[in-house]
């Protein structure tokens, strides 16, 4: 059964004033429908809308709110779903940035996706996230979780690294390569569609693993069940640097073990009516578009 929807949270884009209008614009709207609106502690203070909203942090909006609205772009949506994994708070996007693949619902059509949503005319769709331990002599010393991906990669040297690669316990491989993208269906358009990675559909239960800048041809991105557990060892004397959907990130140091598996969190999104996956890509990545010659 479908909880009522009393109270809902605005993120705006990371410390963005600019945002600010188009916050205020959709507390207006949603205020009119007689829903409490908060607003991220972090958002309220860069906008200057803490006097006028009650500024919730991530705990308080996970523990009151039945719904989050981020207004940005991906980095935006990714950030938000991070910070609410643990408390199953569905999230709806507006573009305030470039792309949106995850911010799907355009700036002015927001009065109109938003009223659909809040009306029970939207749709749900679940996107798995990824949780990942560093191991430093088989004790963590570091965790995350995250939507996109999780990055291992050579960090500010000019060198390659070289590091084992593990599935469920079983040796894979021994690569030396710039690093290892490892992505679920939700980040294969992001930094592993841009490393020659697949376009894994989100109904896909998959994770795919996507080489950077490999010494051999033939180490090529593989889908793997989303049941595996990968690890990623380094090997001495190649230090590296681990990153969490391209916002968070920990310098692991040679024999580390990166694991990385399918997480028991997941983000709840909801779309507006006659939104599809492949007509997003059709837009997004120019599909059909007719080529431009000078």
């Amino acid at each position: 059964m479908r909880t009522p929807i009393k109270t809902v949270a605005l993120f705006g884009k990371y410390e963005s004033p600019e945002v600010g209008a188009a916050v205020l614009h959709i507390a207006s709207i949603l205020r009119s429908r007689g829903l409490e609106v908060w607003i991220e502690q972090t958002t309220a203070r860069s906008t200057g809308l803490g006097t006028d909203f009650f500024a919730a942090s991530y705990e308080e909006i996970g523990a009151g709110a039945q719904l989050g609205i981020v207004l940005g772009g991906d980095g935006t949506m990714l950030n938000a779903a991070r910070r609410l994994a643990p408390f199953d708070v569905p999230l709806v996007g507006i573009n305030e940035g470039r792309l949106g693949f995850l911010t799907d619902i355009a700036r002015p059509d927001a009065e109109f996706g938003l009223s659909a949503i809040l009306d029970g005319r939207g749709t749900a769709e679940t996107r798995f996230m990824l949780d990942v331990q560093v191991l430093r002599k088989q004790r963590p010393v570091f965790q995350a979780v995250a939507l996109n991906d999780v990055v291992v990669n050579k960090g500010e040297i000019g060198r390659m690294i070289e590091f084992d690669v593990r599935i469920d316990g079983e040796f894979v491989y021994t690569q030396r390569s710039d690093g290892m993208i490892v992505s679920t269906p939700t980040g294969s358009t992001a930094y592993a569609l841009s490393a020659n990675g697949p376009i894994l559909h989100p109904s896909v239960v998959g994770i795919a693993l996507v080489p950077l800048c490999p010494h051999t041809l033939t180490a090529r991105p593989i889908t793997l069940p989303d049941s595996c557990t990968i690890d990623i060892v380094l090997l001495a004397p190649h230090d590296a640097r681990v990153h969490f959907d391209g916002q968070e990130q920990f310098d692991a140091c040679a024999g580390d073990c990166i694991r990385v598996k399918r997480s028991s969190h997941a983000v709840r999104l909801l779309h507006p009516p006659g939104y599809s996956y492949f007509a997003m890509l059709r837009e997004k990545l120019h599909w059909s578009a007719s080529p431009r010659y000078p």
